[in-house]
């Protein structure tokens, strides 16, 4: 069986421009389980707004870091693929607090983690660049003195929050790279040319949200992003399928096919 380090090294490798990995964000074991055993599925990606919902808490850091590592490990345990756990804003006010919940969270088993540089989840209100950096580094020095080589999905949402503030929102992604991000996930790439400009001006692979209406996976590809995932979206998809299901079964309407589908632990 693999070790968490073997882990968090296949992770970081799959990060290819051009070749992204893709990842179909899970919440819970069974979830996990079901994507894993996925034909083509390398690597899984937890997706916190999900994990809050179906815990009936909001999303924003409203599990406590005890509440968020239960599910990382309870997903990790699951499958021997790697999982790379969004971890929100790293559950602690400083610097010294990511440093302390991200080695909990290698505990648990996590190859990768997302974090990310806004307050409170609002896109306008970012922590400072240095303070942001830091917590980087901190989750970096988490992962070196566990001999794990954490694969650090770093998230900027300046231009989420200021489209225009193209600058700041290089200067970001680089300086998380500088603080030991193996990836910068970007929100707010809207265009075609904003994606290849990022891919052009930023010294690690692009993680990208993508969603309906986006630029194709395909064309993703092509500009050279090296990781796309959708976030909870698969959880309204999934329950987008419930919600229709039970619709059809109130109304005494056909068998919905999916009806058959047989799972296993």
């Amino acid at each position: 069986m693999p070790t968490t380090a073997d882990k968090a090294a296949a992770l970081s490798a799959l990060h290819i421009p051009g070749d992204p990995l893709i990842v179909v964000n899970v919440w819970d074991a069974m979830t996990a389980r079901i994507v894993a055993r996925t034909p083509g599925v390398k690597a899984l990606a937890t997706a916190s707004h999900s994990i809050a919902f179906s815990l009936g808490v909001d999303d924003g850091e409203g599990m406590t870091v005890d509440m968020a590592l239960g599910a990382a490990a309870r997903i990790t345990a699951s499958t021997e693929l790697p999982v790379s756990v969004d971890f929100e804003r790293g559950y602690a006010a400083d610097a010294a607090g990511v440093r302390e919940n991200v080695a909990r969270l290698i505990e648990a088993g996590a190859a990768g983690l997302n974090i990310e540089d806004s307050l409170a989840g609002a896109t306008s209100e970012r922590r400072p660049i240095d303070e942001a950096a830091a917590r980087v580094a901190a989750a970096r020095a988490a992962a070196d003195a566990a001999g794990v080589p954490l694969a650090i999905n770093a998230r900027t949402d300046t231009l989420a929050g200021s489209p225009d503030n193209w600058e700041e929102a290089i200067d970001r992604a680089n300086a998380y790279v500088d603080a030991g991000a193996t990836s910068i996930f970007m929100l707010g790439l809207s265009t075609e040319e904003k994606v290849a400009d990022a891919v052009a001006a930023v010294r690690a692979p692009i993680a990208l949200f993508a969603h309906p209406g986006y630029i194709p996976l395909a064309r993703l590809a092509e500009l050279g992003v090296g990781r796309i995932s959708f976030g909870p979206q698969i959880l309204g998809l999934t329950l987008s399928h419930l919600a229709s299901a039970a619709v059809q079964l109130t109304a005494r309407g056909d068998y919905p096919s999916e009806l058959g589908y047989r799972y296993e632990l």
